[in-house]
């Protein structure tokens, strides 16, 4: 008995109303947004001679820059957010550039605040 295999046409089906253009959020954003998420009783803020915005946890392993011209060294890094690892698990790290919005940044914070655990 023959099996019949029905194939779909290859590509994306799409229509006048989804090729319609989008707004999309750009620039930076207000950077209050993710560093509001930080209690003193929790993290440490720091302030350089740069204007560059460091947070740390009191255990060390959390670490959140940011950047406002970008991190030297660097091409554009606007924000890094990094969690150390222990002798069994890797830790780690992820940037953004200058530009992305800080509601972008504030929600991955949020994620990984919400992820962590007090020992």
């Amino acid at each position: 008995m023959p099996v019949t295999v029905e194939v779909a046409q290859p590509g994306f089906v799409t229509s006048v109303e989804a090729l319609r253009l989008r707004s999309w959020q750009l620039g930076p954003g207000q950077p209050t947004l993710v560093t509001d998420q930080f209690t003193d009783a929790e993290f440490k803020l720091v302030v350089d001679d740069r204007a560059d915005v460091h947070v740390n946890s009191k255990d060390g392993r959390f670490y959140l820059g940011w950047f406002p011209t970008g991190r030297p060294g660097t091409d554009g890094e606007g924000w890094v957010i990094a969690v150390t690892g222990t002798a069994k698990t890797r830790g780690y790290r992820m940037s953004f550039d200058t530009e992305t919005p800080a509601d972008i940044v504030a929600a991955a914070v949020a994620q990984v605040l919400a992820t962590s655990q007090s020992l």
